[in-house]
């Protein structure tokens, strides 16, 4: 198994990856200022088991196979920013009828629709398909055996930082979107920006990452 030493540098490493927003985080706070809490939370869900999905790929080898495909590379990234974009944008569109999920305390999402955002963002976030194929491997020791087992316990232990970090971010955010929903005007306008946000994000997702 992996030894404490190994455990530790990992958790240390993901730590500060996850600390620095990146899509999931940008997409959390966006679906929370747009949606509240509740949307916030099934969303980290939703993202968590996405990214769990890349822990197992590149367990099996599958991530690696992306990170030296240009093509393959490419495809995941605009598939993933082009989806953000297509989000941000009808948040953007819906943002007059949010008084109104407030009005009759509904959500302007179900949940499982929600859940399956977030797990699109978690399984097509380029900066945690890289980790996970280029710097995950680096922490298992061949040498103990059971590589894929060793692996998989690694993602849990990214995964459990994530979680806790996400669902910080999202709660934040929803806190003070509860404030701007106080005013119906506040209230449209939190909508925009959450759209506007995950709209950046989708710009900033095609933008950024390898261009070999």
């Amino acid at each position: 198994m992996v030894s404490t030493d190994r455990l530790l540098a990992f958790a240390a490493m993901s730590f500060l990856l996850i600390m620095i927003p990146g899509p999931s985080v940008l997409f959390v706070v966006g679906r929370a200022l747009a949606q509240g809490r509740r949307a916030a939370l099934t969303t980290v869900v939703g993202n968590t088991l996405g990214a769990y999905v890349l822990v197992v790929a590149a367990a099996l080898g599958v991530g690696q196979v992306v990170e030296r495909s240009v093509l393959a590379f490419t495809v995941l990234k605009w598939a993933g920013a082009a989806y953000l974009v297509y989000l941000g944008v009808k948040a953007w569109r819906e943002r007059g009828s949010s008084q109104a999920v407030f009005a009759d305390g509904t959500g302007a999402r179900g949940g499982l629709r929600t859940f399956w955002e977030g797990f699109a963002v978690g399984v097509s976030n380029p900066k945690t398909i890289v980790f996970f194929a280029a710097v995950l491997p680096q922490f298992v020791d061949r040498a103990q055996g059971h590589v894929v087992v060793q692996m998989l316990v690694l993602g849990l232990v990214f995964n459990a930082i994530a979680v806790v970090s996400d669902s910080v971010w999202g709660l934040a955010a929803a806190s003070a979107r509860d404030w701007f929903a106080r005013s119906p005007r506040r209230l449209s306008l939190v909508g925009g920006v959450g759209g506007l946000t995950m709209i950046g994000l989708g710009v900033t997702v095609a933008a950024t990452g390898r261009k070999d």
